[in-house]
């Protein structure tokens, strides 16, 4: 797998609540163009894998890492991988902002922050 794009920012619940987040996705807003991913793998409370969100990146899989902060929120880590070619700058810079929109922003949100 080629790793192409990866974020850690922290967010304000625990690592079992965003890990049970990740796996249940009831907050998740898709876009028209996104499909709603299957949860490939999941290591309660440190890894989720989900497939992807994208019809023309099929194979690409997201994996999430979930460590816990000091201040007893999460550290929360996306990595896309790809077991193709990677997607050109523009297409990376895209998923990476969708995804960061994602997680750092309607997932925090949904915690009410």
């Amino acid at each position: 797998m080629i790793e192409f794009g990866s974020r850690a920012r922290k967010l304000p619940a625990p690592p079992a609540v965003v890990w049970e987040s990740l796996v249940d996705r009831s907050w998740l807003a898709l876009l028209a163009d996104e499909t709603e991913p299957t949860v490939i793998a999941a290591e309660k409370p440190a890894r989720v894998v989900w497939s992807s969100l994208w019809a023309d990146r099929a194979t690409d899989e997201i994996h999430f890492d979930l460590t816990p902060a000091a201040d007893g929120g999460t550290l929360a880590r996306f990595t896309l991988l790809t077991p193709g070619e990677a997607p050109d700058e523009s297409k990376t810079g895209h998923l990476r902002r969708r995804l960061n929109q994602l997680l750092f922003a309607d997932l925090r949100y949904s915690y009410g922050q």
